[in-house]
């Protein structure tokens, strides 16, 4: 019983305890470029400038490995084409399909990467949302058990 309750314990504390990481994300992001139709890191991965661990990738998305993980499996899904997508609070209805697109590929690629126990979808919008490409983005995460709440 004593046991179960320095467990649970552990478990809460960990949620409270500030990460480093976490704190130069924030960084980051308040930092980060505005919006612009200015190519993004992101762009130049799209057309190969920089090179990436791509783990799928059709004519609409490119899913790659998040050089900077905070999870066993941390990938990246982004459209090949932003068409004003800086981030999810700029999609207009115009942008349906390719939301739902992200979103199925995520399904796809945590399959590929056997998260059969589960995955977390993260998608940052904005500075005070710790965005810090703007170019929209789903954050693909497994591998570990994730921590409530997540931020």
């Amino acid at each position: 019983m004593a046991s179960r309750y320095i467990s649970r314990l552990a478990r809460v504390s960990s949620h409270l305890s500030p990460n480093p990481l976490m704190a130069s994300e924030k960084e980051a992001a308040l930092a980060a470029a505005p919006p612009s139709d200015s190519p993004t890191i992101f762009d130049k991965i799209i057309n190969k400038e920089i090179p990436s661990t791509v783990v799928f990738e059709d004519d609409k998305v490119l899913a790659f490995r998040d050089i900077s993980p905070q999870a066993p499996t941390h990938i990246l899904i982004i459209p090949k084409v932003k068409d004003g997508l800086s981030g999810l609070s700029k999609a207009e209805e115009r942008h349906f399909e390719i939301l739902g697109r992200l979103l199925y590929t995520a399904k796809l690629v945590a399959k590929q990467e056997g998260l059969e126990d589960g995955f977390r979808i993260v998608i940052n919008d904005g500075p005070s949302g710790c965005q810090s490409v703007y170019h929209l983005h789903i954050h693909l995460l497994g591998g570990r058990q994730m921590n409530w709440p997540p931020g």
